[in-house]
C-alpha cells in the first residue's frame, strides 16, 4: 500500500473522475436509446402514412370500377366479366389489408364520416339524411380512410 502523502487524495480524485465519466457514459447511452426509439417510431409512422396513401389510391380505383360497371350493360359479355373479376380482385386485396366500405344511403349525415358534395332541396328524405352517394366511404381497420362523398336532403 502506498503511504506517500497525497496518494489517497489522488485516488479520491481518480475515483471522482471515474464516477463523472461513468455518469456521462450512462447519459449518452440513454440519449442514444431515446434517439433509436424516436427514429424507429418515425419510421413506423412514415411507413403507415405511405401505406395509407396507397390504399387511398386503390379506393379511388375501386370508385372507377363502380362507375365503369354502371355502364357494363353496353359492353360485350367478355368485357363485363373481366371488369367484374378485376373489381372482385381489388376488393379482396383491400379487405385483406383491413379496408372496408360503409353504407351511407338513408343514414343521417355525419361530418366525421361523410363529405357533403351537394344539398338536395326536398330530396326525398328528411333533412339531414344522405340521399345520394358519389363515392363510397372506407375505414382502414378502425380509422376513417376516406369519407363518403354524399348528397344530403335539405
Amino acid at each position: 500500500m502506498d503511504t506517500r502523502p497525497g496518494s489517497s487524495e489522488q485516488a479520491e480524485g481518480e475515483k471522482r473522475q471515474y464516477e463523472l465519466e461513468h455518469d456521462r457514459f450512462l447519459r449518452l447511452k440513454a440519449d442514444f436509446e431515446n434517439y433509436r426509439r424516436r427514429v424507429e417510431r418515425d419510421r413506423d409512422v412514415a411507413a403507415r402514412q405511405a401505406k395509407r396513401e396507397i390504399l387511398r389510391a386503390l379506393v379511388d380505383l375501386a370508385d372507377g370500377f363502380d362507375r365503369a360497371l354502371a355502364h357494363v350493360d353496353e359492353a360485350p359479355d367478355s368485357v363485363a366479366e373481366g371488369l367484374h373479376a378485376m373489381q372482385r380482385g381489388l376488393m379482396s386485396l383491400l379487405e385483406a389489408e383491413g379496408v372496408k366500405s360503409f353504407e351511407s344511403l338513408g343514414h343521417t349525415f355525419d361530418p366525421t364520416r361523410h363529405e357533403a358534395i351537394a344539398t338536395v332541396p326536398g330530396g326525398g328524405g328528411k333533412p339531414g339524411t344522405v340521399v345520394g352517394e358519389t363515392g363510397r366511404g372506407y375505414f382502414w381497420n378502425d380509422e376513417l380512410l376516406r369519407p363518403a362523398r354524399v348528397h344530403v336532403a335539405g
